[in-house]
């Protein structure tokens, strides 16, 4: 047989990978909040505050955890557990723990890529315990290879969040930056990431769309009562007033000016900044592509709805199988250190042979189910 299939698009919003950046103070983590709860509720999102961000400390009722570091223990005091830990949680408990969780946000995204960079150069000594480093810059051989592994475990965790049906929304920060155009040559500015184009492009080319959020400014020149001399003539001395100030979040700019982005042809260019507003741009851009195919958003929606009740049967059960293997694998460690310590001790061990050939195996710490390890295990004494 051949494969492939036709693609059907998602109608929920938050299915896809979004981002968010902006200007320091403009209100990025409050709209991405309200945006999450009124499409999934207070209990299907978790905003992560990566590194030094604590964005969250101001925003009443938050549902959020700091994640100062790659890898770490909760700490209920602080609100705190590391990264990969919390992802690890989520994978292994979603059905129990996270029945309702749809999104996680990371607040922000090149923060997280900073608490990375630690792992990376653990990982690195870990491999290369003859040649330790300490710097990213001289992991892995360096020429950017710490970098780009940073990079590639933070996509892999993200990855393996969408594997259990939790997606991802990335925030972060923006700075006018000078470009190269790469057809002509020419320079030319424009509103931008404020991390390494490096690391931006690496999770850029993962978004579906991506919204940079900035003030509009209305500025008119007026007179400043003071004047100075050009040639013989006294010209007055002007000033940039602002007028009116509005915030905005663009998702195409045809100047190419603001590094925004869309894969959803329709999406309009530019919004106001309120949740409403986001939640009605991506969820019409979304429909109107979903619109070009010959099932309506209604009969896809609730088709959508039932495969997605099919994936979550399925992970629970995958995580109860995991849940077993992982008690069966503590029992016949337990068992196997009893053996060892054991070894030779005759009147020790002969009870646990016994009782293991009763139950048909020939080794007693290799029992292929909980039951019948507990059965050995109780006879280690």
């Amino acid at each position: 047989m051949g494969y492939g299939k036709k693609n059907t698009i998602k109608i929920d919003p938050l299915a896809y990978n979004i981002g968010l950046i902006g200007e320091s103070g403009i209100g990025k983590t409050t709209i991405v909040k309200e945006m999450c709860e009124k499409l999934v509720g207070e209990d299907g999102y978790r905003f992560l505050e990566c590194g030094k961000e604590d964005g969250a400390d101001g925003i009443n009722g938050i549902n959020y955890l700091n994640c100062p570091e790659w890898s770490m223990d909760y700490d209920e005091e602080t609100n705190s557990i590391g990264f990969e830990d919390f992802v690890d949680d989520v994978v292994e408990n979603k059905s129990t723990e996270y029945p309702d969780l749809k999104t996680v946000v990371i607040d922000t995204y090149d923060q997280l890529v900073e608490i990375a960079k630690p792992e990376v150069i653990r990982m690195h000594n870990a491999e290369n315990p003859e040649k330790p480093v300490k710097s990213i810059k001289a992991a892995f051989g360096g020429y950017m290879a710490g970098e780009d592994k940073a990079t590639e475990i933070v996509l892999n965790k993200l990855w393996e969040l969408k594997s259990v049906g939790v997606h991802f929304i990335i925030i972060g920060h923006v700075k006018q930056r000078t470009q190269d155009d790469v057809t002509t040559g020419q320079t030319y500015t424009s509103l931008t990431t404020n991390m390494s184009m490096r690391d931006f492009n690496a999770i850029k080319t993962k978004l579906h769309f991506l919204g940079v959020a900035s003030i509009d400014r209305e500025i008119v020149q007026e007179k400043t009562g003071k004047t100075k001399k050009e040639g013989k003539k006294d010209v007055d001395i002007m000033k940039g007033v602002i007028t009116s100030e509005s915030r905005k979040i663009t998702f195409r700019d045809d100047s190419y000016s603001i590094d925004s982005k869309s894969r959803f042809a329709d999406i309009v260019p530019e919004i106001e900044f309120s949740s409403d507003a986001l939640i009605k741009a991506l969820t019409d851009a979304i429909r109107a592509e979903a619109s070009k195919g010959s099932k309506s958003v209604d009969e896809l929606k609730k088709e959508q709805d039932a495969a997605a009740e099919k994936r979550a049967e399925k992970i629970a059960e995958a995580e109860e199988e995991a849940r077993k293997q992982k008690e069966l694998d503590g029992i016949n460690q337990k068992i196997k250190e009893f053996c060892v310590a054991n070894k030779g001790k005759t009147d020790k061990l002969k009870p646990l042979v016994e009782a293991a050939k009763k139950l048909g195996y020939t080794n007693p710490m290799k029992a292929d189910n909980v039951e019948d390890a507990k059965k050995i295990l109780a006879l280690v004494a």
